[in-house]
């Protein structure tokens, strides 16, 4: 079964054990919600939010992950919630995962301040004006950012996590400095996790960023997570956690 109101089709996560449906053409999501919740420290009966979840694949795979979290996504765009919530169907996740329809500037109700234990992101890479967006509309809103700036993405994380509850971005490697001072000055402890290419690239193409509310401010960096082999291949530790048999360790600061 898929959405009528976009052109959908399965695909499978998690080594197979997770059922997402996406867009056939156009945004898709690729590893990156699948690595961004693999950091999330979640535990049976936390509330966890997916702030713009988009068809929901970080949240599908951090409800298998994690047996009895309670996971929320929220996205503006209506076409990907409704796949979402036919995915979290498919999987048996009704009642656990659940997706809403909403701009996180104005969340709607049910989503307030304080509400959850972790919020994880993965916001549009390119800031809006410096690059020309894809024609296709429902990928230009996932990948350029629109009213909502990458701080109000960090304040709006922030004042929904409850106290000494953790925020985990993944965001472009190049404003990885950006989002680390962001959530600094929004949370107090930050633990950046560099994500290269290959082994001894310069600039690491994605950083997972994690902060805890109200912790005292302070900040430390680990050693990059490499995706590939030399030859091409995903590292044996990236082939593990995004088959979903090993988790990201964030070290607090």
């Amino acid at each position: 079964m898929t959405s009528a109101a976009i052109d959908a089709e399965e695909t499978r996560l998690l080594d197979g054990r997770v059922v997402c449906y996406q867009p056939r053409r156009g945004y898709r999501s690729a590893i990156d919600p699948i690595l961004m919740q693999a950091a999330v420290p979640a535990r049976p009966g936390d509330r966890v939010l997916d702030l713009g979840c988009g068809a929901g694949a970080a949240g599908l795979c951090l409800a298998h992950r994690v047996a009895g979290v309670t996971v929320t996504g929220l996205d503006i765009q209506e076409p990907l919630i409704a796949l979402a919530r036919e995915s979290a169907t498919a999987n048996g996740m009704a009642d656990t995962a659940r997706f809403m329809a909403g701009d996180l500037l104005t969340p709607p109700d049910g989503i307030g301040a304080g509400a959850f234990d972790h919020v994880m992101a993965n916001p549009p890479f390119q800031k809006a004006g410096t690059s020309r967006p894809s024609p296709d509309p429902v990928k230009a809103m996932a990948t350029v950012e629109g009213r909502a700036e990458l701080a109000d993405w960090v304040r709006t994380a922030a004042r929904l996590v409850r106290g000494g509850g953790t925020v985990t971005f993944i965001h472009h490697g190049g404003r990885g400095d950006e989002l680390a001072d962001l959530m600094s000055a929004s949370l107090g402890a930050v633990t950046l996790q560099p994500v290269q290419g290959k082994p001894g690239e310069e600039r690491p193409g994605r950083m997972i960023a994690q902060g805890i509310k109200d912790a005292a401010a302070n900040s430390c960096r680990q050693a990059p997570l490499v995706l590939h082999e030399p030859g091409g291949d995903f590292s044996a530790p990236v082939d593990r956690i995004l088959r979903g048999y090993a988790d990201i360790a964030i070290n607090r600061p």
